[in-house]
């Protein structure tokens, strides 16, 4: 059995952490979730989150950065693949908006921006990731729409805050009053957009 380099260890250490912070945020969400018991779940004390995090609202920070350079990536995939407009749409609608994982994280999401609201610095650092996600997007769909002689019918990044926060409130409607097809909602929004 090969032996891990520090640094090997360190990597691993974090990627265990991550997963677990998800599990657990998607489990009892945001508020209600403990740095122990993200460190039990990762198989590790309370001090590697910490070192490795700086605490819950670090660890959380990771998460949705991993995830919106993740998002980013498909985005960029499927809209380079795209020949014309319905692959545009397809790229931009999730495959299952009434997934309950993306509802249950919406509501971690939300308990976040309640409690980051009167902390500052946590507010300015998930906004950051918000905006350089949403400028990559506007950028991705400014190219593709060029290349693909698509005409918005609104200007690209209202579009994408739009499209966001729609998603972000459909996610969440469907762990409290489920829409009879968020698909089809969002369908249709897209579908105005990209006329």
């Amino acid at each position: 059995m090969t032996r891990l380099t520090r640094a090997e260890q360190q990597r691993r250490t974090h990627e265990h952490l991550l997963a677990a912070g998800q599990q657990v945020f998607l489990r009892r969400g945001f508020l209600a979730a403990t740095v122990e018991e993200i460190a039990a779940d990762a198989g590790y004390t309370r001090g590697a989150v910490y070192k490795h995090f700086g605490g819950k609202e670090g660890l959380w920070l990771a998460i949705i950065e991993a995830g919106a350079d993740a998002h980013l990536q498909g985005l960029r995939d499927a809209l380079g693949r795209a020949t014309g407009r319905e692959q545009v749409l397809a790229a931009l609608a999730p495959a299952d908006p009434s997934d309950e994982d993306a509802a249950k994280w919406s509501a971690a999401a939300a308990e976040v921006l309640a409690a980051t609201a009167q902390q500052p610095e946590t507010a300015t650092l998930v906004a950051a990731i918000q905006r350089r996600h949403d400028d990559e997007v506007v950028s991705l769909l400014t190219e593709h729409s060029q290349r693909l002689d698509l005409e918005p019918a609104m200007p690209l990044d209202q579009a994408v805050v739009m499209l966001g926060a729609l998603g972000i409130g459909l996610a969440l409607r469907q762990t409290v009053a489920p829409a009879s097809d968020p698909g089809a909602i969002l369908a249709h929004v897209l579908g105005t957009i990209f006329r």
